[in-house]
């Protein structure tokens, strides 16, 4: 593998979520019954014309501007002309030489060094419709159509090919779907098919500047299937080359069952398209001070924000990082920042038990049960000593199953932390009695039979005593 160099390029498809279609008033809406959300124009039927939906080109402009594009002050539509059923006018309205946007550039951040990922174009076109397989699509005996997809609004941002690994695709993909929620024009839902990622990737000698054959991999339902089927590729591909093959410049899939690529058809070069400019569409002529409006209208994007809760929080650059990976929990972060003073403790609680209760079940940021109010009025408890650590994990999980505040919890489960230097020290005295041997382990400078003996009063009172207060005390005892 050292003798070798990856060389990976991704094209990825974003659906934008305006209310009509990119040419024709129909509706841009998930579901519904096969064919049913169409018209003349995005069935392209003989004598329909397509007009511009100005909302799209809006949200084209915005999503270039947050990628550091530079934007094109002219630009037009073209024909990309291929015979596949998913077209029924079996050509798709794109742009090829004259795209909305050129150079743009992500950075992207792995075991904590920072690349720069060119990206080389960002073209507004139409989506096609999507075949219905029946299983597999290698082995599938006939395919169903549905158009209702066909002429949805897409954004395509094509990468340089500057990524030298699987985990790199991986990161860029990631930090892109962040940069496009942040400016809301697209959910980036992939179950949906609103973000979609093809990969091309090749191979060549360590130290080449040339680049190797390319075989694209299409038809991934996630980043985690993206990096895996990369992964495979650059085997295979070193693989073929070692025993003295060469490699076919074609399109593959990815069998997730299988773990591995599969031959789909030949790849087609740019020229078999039979490219040519959109006759009914006049170019686009895009006014500056209209970009210079969009640009002041952005949110603040996530490299800022993870700069600012670095500068202002005081926060470490890994917590700032995971929490502006995306914007809801970012926003939810800082509504609990507003009304409690401690930003670390926030931090943690969201990166850690927040993050796995939401992961666990399959709930969004933005439909959380428990309210960051509710959160800060918990640290508050913790913060007095009304309830310790352990307890306060006992009541986060409560909150999130029932939606009840943690003082409500506390006072009906009777989980109020014993602080009571009295009613501890009969319980630390009676432990010290039952465990002769812990305590002259201790003595002879076994610190772990300290832990030991903690456990047994903590589970004496259900968790209940303070545990500052139960060290100190066994300590002074032993």
């Amino acid at each position: 593998m050292t003798q070798y160099e990856t060389v990976i390029g991704l094209e990825v498809h974003v659906e934008l979520k305006t209310r009509s279609k990119i040419f024709c008033h129909s509706t841009t809406a998930f579901g519904g019954d096969p064919n049913t959300h169409v018209c003349l124009v995005c069935l392209g039927l003989p004598g329909a014309l397509p007009v511009i939906n100005k909302s799209v080109v809006e949200y084209a402009i915005r999503a270039a501007l947050a990628l550091n594009f530079q934007i094109a002050g002219f630009n037009k539509f073209d024909r990309k002309n291929y015979f596949y059923p998913d077209m029924s006018k079996n050509c798709q309205i794109t742009q090829n030489d004259l795209p909305l946007a050129e150079h743009g550039y992500l950075n992207i951040e792995l075991n904590g060094d920072t690349k720069k990922i060119g990206i080389t174009r960002l073209h507004m076109e139409e989506d096609t419709g999507k075949l219905v397989h029946q299983g597999s699509i290698t082995t599938t005996p006939f395919s169903l159509v549905d158009y209702n997809r066909a002429g949805v609004p897409l954004i395509e941002i094509v990468s340089e090919p500057d990524l030298r690994s699987p985990e790199e695709a991986y990161e860029y993909l990631n930090k892109l779907k962040a940069v496009i929620l942040y400016t809301g024009v697209s959910d980036c839902k992939m179950e949906e098919g609103s973000l979609r990622c093809d990969a091309n990737v090749s191979v060549r000698p360590a130290g080449s500047t040339e680049f190797g054959t390319k075989t694209e991999i299409k038809n991934m339902n996630s980043f985690k299937a993206l990096q895996k089927a990369l992964a495979y590729e650059v085997e295979r591909q070193i693989e073929v080359l070692e025993e003295g093959g060469r490699i076919v410049q074609e399109t593959r899939t990815w069998d997730e069952e299988k773990g591995i690529t599969l031959a789909m058809r030949s790849k087609e070069h740019a020229h078999d398209y039979r490219y040519m400019p959109e006759p009914d569409l006049a170019p686009l002529v895009i006014d500056r001070e209209w970009v210079e409006e969009i640009k002041r209208s952005l949110p603040e994007l996530p490299d800022d924000r993870k700069e600012r809760y670095v500068r202002d929080y005081g926060l470490p650059a890994y917590d700032a990082m995971v929490l502006t990976n995306t914007k809801e929990l970012a926003d939810y972060f800082e509504a609990c920042v507003a009304d409690y003073s401690n930003p670390k403790a926030v931090s943690n609680w969201i990166m850690g038990d927040l993050s796995r209760l939401l992961k666990a079940n399959g709930t969004e940021t933005t439909n959380c049960p428990i309210r960051p109010e509710q959160l800060t009025a918990m640290l508050r408890l913790l913060e007095k000593g009304t309830i310790s650590g352990k307890i306060a994990k006992v009541v986060f999980e409560e909150m999130f199953a029932s939606g009840k505040d943690a003082e409500v919890i506390v006072k009906e489960k009777g989980l109020v932390q014993i602080s009571d230097e009295g009613a501890i020290t009969s319980i630390v005295e009676e432990v010290i009695a039952k465990n002769p041997k812990s305590v002259e382990d201790f003595r002879a400078g076994k610190s772990r039979a300290l832990g030991f003996l903690v456990g047994q009063v903590m589970k004496a009172t259900k968790g209940k005593a303070n545990p500052e207060l139960v060290n100190k005390l066994l300590k002074e005892r032993l």
